[in-house]
């Protein structure tokens, strides 16, 4: 009785999950507290204001499951792992805390988790056929996790061109989204003539009630409103081109933001969306950013995760932190073994949230 709950409750969302879930045991009121959903919502809306970037480990001189490196800005470096699934998976999207995977022995079999409280849920078959027999691995060319931290539901969309064996895909774009209260699919399908690269795959942003990915061309942003379930298109800054050999684009988050990031032979540009309404929000450039302190991995650095304060890039061995503010270059964590791909294939950006996948 020392200190308002409402004080208890501002240094607790502070806390590490490990830890809070600890301070459980502290009391009963404690426990009541940290259970309440209040709390939950103040706890998750502190964390996701702590951007980290998980990086998915495969060591070739070990024949055991990856592990996974957790990189925060102010905690450090952290290991641990999905073992708890019981399968061998990979992560395909990550949301507010959440992770969605595939069963890798088992093509079609997918999970969603929470790695820090250690909760993961099996979802139903689709009863679809795979979207490939033969690229990309017989899975959905889009894989997108939309996660509500306020009502605590979640979306994961599989969507992409069927094609059979030998032949082009059509403009058939099927796209199948579950919803975690119903826990069922539901289907729907259009026509499309855009391509997605494996890379722009990995980067799924849900701002605003939608999920995001960038065309392999870089001409544009296709958008799914989960709401209405209509897909649309956004266009890019007008400065953002990918005619020149040596510009790269890539789609982020900027704390609830739509961002794109431009990286050029010296320079990093970030624009971000401002204004709610796709029709009448603009581009806004917010920073450019000087590439020379790591000239030498610039054709390497793609960019994971981004706050108003730092932006984390992963390269072939690294992850990097740069701090918008100071200006200043860190290298936050490097691979000591060969692996065998670069890190930026297996990066992802991540939250710790209380969260529950069920």
């Amino acid at each position: 009785g020392f200190f308002p709950d409402e004080v208890i409750i501002q240094i607790l969302a502070r806390l590490p999950i490990k830890s809070l879930f600890r301070t459980k045991c502290v009391s009963k009121s404690w426990y009541n507290l940290i259970s309440d959903k209040y709390f939950t919502n103040r706890y998750n809306e502190v964390s996701i204001r702590n951007p980290m970037v998980l990086v998915e480990i495969n060591d070739p001189t070990l024949n055991s499951k990856p592990s996974l490196i957790l990189v925060d800005n102010s905690k450090g470096v952290s290991e641990f792992s999905l073992d708890f699934v019981n399968d061998r998976v990979k992560i395909r999207s990550s949301g507010n805390g959440l992770l969605c995977c595939s069963s890798i022995p088992d093509k079609g079999v997918y999970y969603v988790c929470n790695p820090m409280t250690k909760e993961y849920r099996l979802l139903p078959k689709t009863r679809e056929r795979p979207f490939s027999r033969f690229y990309p691995d017989g899975e959905a060319t889009l894989v997108g996790l939309a996660c509500d931290i306020y009502t605590q539901t979640y979306n994961v969309v599989l969507a992409g061109y069927h094609r059979s064996f030998g032949h082009r895909p059509g403009r058939t774009f099927t796209c199948m989204v579950f919803d975690s209260d119903s826990n069922k699919w539901r289907k729907f399908v259009t026509l499309q003539n855009d391509n997605f690269t494996h890379m722009n795959r990995n980067q799924a942003v849900f701002v605003n009630g939608a999920l995001h990915w960038l065309t392999a061309s870089c001409s544009s942003v296709m958008v799914l409103d989960l709401g209405t379930e209509i897909w649309g298109k956004i266009e890019l800054p007008s400065e953002v081109t990918c005619e020149a050999r040596n510009i790269r684009v890539y789609l982020l988050e900027c704390e609830g933001r739509l961002s794109v990031v431009e990286i050029s032979d010296v320079w990093m540009s970030i624009w971000v969306m401002v204004g709610g309404d796709y029709r009448v929000g603009e581009w806004c450039m917010v920073d450019r950013v000087s590439l020379r302190c790591i000239r030498g991995m610039v054709p390497g650095v793609f960019p994971i995760s981004q706050t108003n304060e730092c932006v984390f890039l992963a390269t072939h061995k690294q992850v990097l932190v740069y701090q918008r503010r100071s200006r200043v270059w860190m290298e936050m964590y490097s691979v000591k073994h060969s692996s065998v791909l670069p890190l930026w294939f297996s990066a992802h950006a991540f939250r710790s949230t209380v969260f529950s996948c069920k």
